[in-house]
């Protein structure tokens, strides 16, 4: 199996599609990148209310500790400091989901922004390589099977005549020459046949 034309114009052509081809896969996968740090900057906000509920939630349950230890009032004023700590509770939770949105969202942006522009050069450019490697091999194949030299110099004949410009004419011309079985034709046709595929004999 040939991943590459034999002739320099098409496997030129080639590379070039191929490198353009990593070239925008790596560019959509950095940009999606970039894009997802930038959204996950929008989580700060929510780290900074978690921190600050978490020191809040912590510095009131010690006061509350504290004041529990305080004579006949210990107790009363236990309560509304464990009740403020829950409200502190509730910062940190509040600052922990707004983190978990923003991450959901940095993922999902950053996998669209990955899988869309992929899907686009895979679907342009994958079929025609693939169609390409297998073709060559199929003349390959075929000029390595019995009368396979022939099929290819008929397929040369059938082809554009601007490809036959350049094969030295026969007396009685190419075609007659093909029926008439000339070796010489025949394999000036095959190469032909071969050039048009990107192959040399």
């Amino acid at each position: 199996m040939r991943l590459y034309a034999q002739t320099p114009p098409r496997r030129i052509r080639q590379v070039l599609a191929d490198l353009i081809a990593v070239a925008l896969i790596a560019t959509s996968v950095w940009f999606a990148l970039t894009v997802r740090d930038a959204i996950m900057s929008l989580a700060e906000p929510g780290r900074k209310a978690q921190s600050a509920g978490d020191d809040l939630a912590t510095g009131l349950n010690n006061a509350a500790d504290s004041a529990s230890g305080v004579p006949l009032i210990g107790g009363a004023l236990k309560k509304p400091l464990q009740a403020a700590a829950s409200a502190g509770d509730g910062l940190s939770d509040a600052g922990r989901s707004l983190q978990d949105v923003v991450g959901q969202v940095a993922d999902l942006t950053a996998l669209a922004l990955i899988v869309l522009p992929v899907a686009f050069v895979l679907v342009l450019w994958l079929p025609p390589r693939l169609l390409w490697i297998r073709r060559s091999a199929t003349t390959r194949r075929l000029l390595d099977a019995p009368g396979g030299a022939d099929l290819l110099a008929l397929r040369a004949l059938t082809g554009p005549l601007r490809d036959l410009a350049r094969v030295p004419v026969p007396p009685g011309g190419l075609a007659d020459a093909w029926r008439r079985g000339d070796r010489q034709a025949i394999a000036d046709l095959s190469e032909v046949a071969l050039a048009r595929a990107g192959l040399r004999a």
